[in-house]
């Protein structure tokens, strides 16, 4: 692709991430905060400007628009979806993004005063840019690649079609939507209206990375309650809850933690615990690729609480609820999907890197909401703190592999199968 064009893609990403869109799960509102707003409006001015037609936004904040075809024959029409939220759990305020031309491989100084280093000896990830330019945080922000990235790598892949007609293409869907972080981003997306065969979430890390499966996930909350009794009289009488959720912790498996597992391993992981001698209360999600062993897990919950109710009645109760499945099972009756996608990488240069996905996406619901809906890479690395970056080059590749799978789409397939 021409540079000229390419240089658009830098501004446009750096000006949406200069926009705070940080969501919020305690709010009952969609979109959670009300500062998503400023992004959404923008993007739809945007879609409208480089002339996508159909462009909308709902009462909840989700935006669509749409690309005609502009060939004469039917083909399947396809979508491209990103989130503009950031995560709750790293400020997104006062983003101010660097950038590292050619970088050489030493250790990025992000923030001198406080000593904050992005360093290839630790993120062993910088070593596979060289000479490339690197987009980083100022060491006080998060980036918001994930997932501005994806929302500026579709709008630039857009205006490229729009821009040179003679690349056949069907109709294009686009969609961006708030409160991913929070696992609310497929909450209320109108697939109906979106009206694609299936679609793309533009939302993975390293370039390369092409999702169809993920985990299957969900939440306890395990509440234990004690027996406050002065501690000189209390032998035979006092039941601490602290202690509860200690035994608690002790029963699970020590090394199916996320800090000990990887690739298709499952883990519990224990993210909050609050306590006094009466009441205390853990906080923990359950992940797993296997549906079967994921229903292990959730039984292996009930049955240590069990095994502490036997000695002291009453003191654990578990209450767990399911976040999301493993999308692979509405993904594979439809794998040409994901074929296209794999080609579409190959031919603009990029060597596919097939993986489970080691967390949730958008497309696992959407999935489950009958839009068949694979994860590509956006381009981005450590995401949600101040470590994030991505490369630029990265970038340009998802936005050449947008516009190859919507060529290749029109080219191979003809709507409902192959030619």
């Amino acid at each position: 692709m021409k540079s000229m064009f390419m240089e658009k893609l830098l501004p446009r990403f750096l000006e949406y991430v200069a926009i705070d869109t940080q969501s919020e799960p305690t709010s009952k509102t969609t979109p959670s905060t009300e500062k998503q707003w400023d992004l959404a409006k923008k993007l739809i001015m945007e879609l409208q400007q480089i002339g996508m037609k159909e462009v909308s936004i709902d009462e909840n904040a989700y935006v669509m628009a749409t690309l005609p075809s502009n060939i004469d024959r039917k083909v399947p029409t396809i979508g491209f979806i990103a989130h503009y939220d950031t995560t709750p759990d790293f400020t997104g305020k006062n983003v101010t993004p660097k950038l590292v031309e050619n970088y050489d491989g030493s250790t990025i100084v992000l923030d001198k005063k406080n000593n904050i280093e992005l360093s290839p000896d630790y993120f062993e990830s910088l070593k596979l840019y060289l000479g490339q330019t690197l987009i980083t945080t100022n060491g006080k922000t998060l980036l918001g690649a994930d997932d501005k990235a994806g929302v500026a790598e579709i709008i630039t892949a857009m205006e490229y079609l729009i821009t040179h007609p003679e690349i056949e293409h069907g109709t294009i869907r686009v969609g961006f939507t708030p409160d991913e972080e929070i696992g609310r981003g497929a909450h209320k997306f109108d697939v109906k209206k979106f009206g694609a065969e299936w679609a793309y979430t533009v939302d993975g890390s390293q370039i390369g990375e092409l999702e169809y499966e993920n985990f299957n996930a969900a939440k306890a909350t395990v509440t234990f309650i004690g027996k406050s009794v002065h501690p000189g009289l209390a032998k035979d009488k006092m039941v601490n809850a602290i202690l509860l959720s200690n035994e608690f912790i002790s029963l699970l498996p020590p090394r199916e933690v996320p800090e000990h597992t990887q690739d298709r391993e499952g883990f519990f992981h224990i993210h909050s615990i609050q306590g006094s001698i009466e009441k205390a209360t853990i906080e923990l999600i359950i992940r797993d690729h296997d549906a079967t062993h994921f229903q292990a897990r959730k039984d292996l919950l009930l049955d240590i609480a069990h095994k502490i109710n036997a000695k002291h009645p009453n003191s654990v109760e578990v209450a767990i609820a399911d976040q999301y499945q493993n999308m692979r099972a509405k993904i594979e009756p439809h794998f040409h999907i994901v074929e296209i996608a794999e080609e579409a990488m190959l031919e603009v240069g990029v060597t596919p890197i097939i993986k489970p996905i080691r967390g949730g996406t958008d497309g696992s619901q959407l999935s489950f909401m009958g839009l068949p809906c694979p994860n590509i890479f956006a381009g981005g690395h450590n995401f949600h703190g101040k470590y994030e970056y991505i490369p630029l080059e990265s970038m340009q590749k998802a936005v050449e592999t947008i516009v190859k799978i919507c060529e290749l789409t029109a080219e191979k397939f003809v709507s409902h199968g192959k030619k």
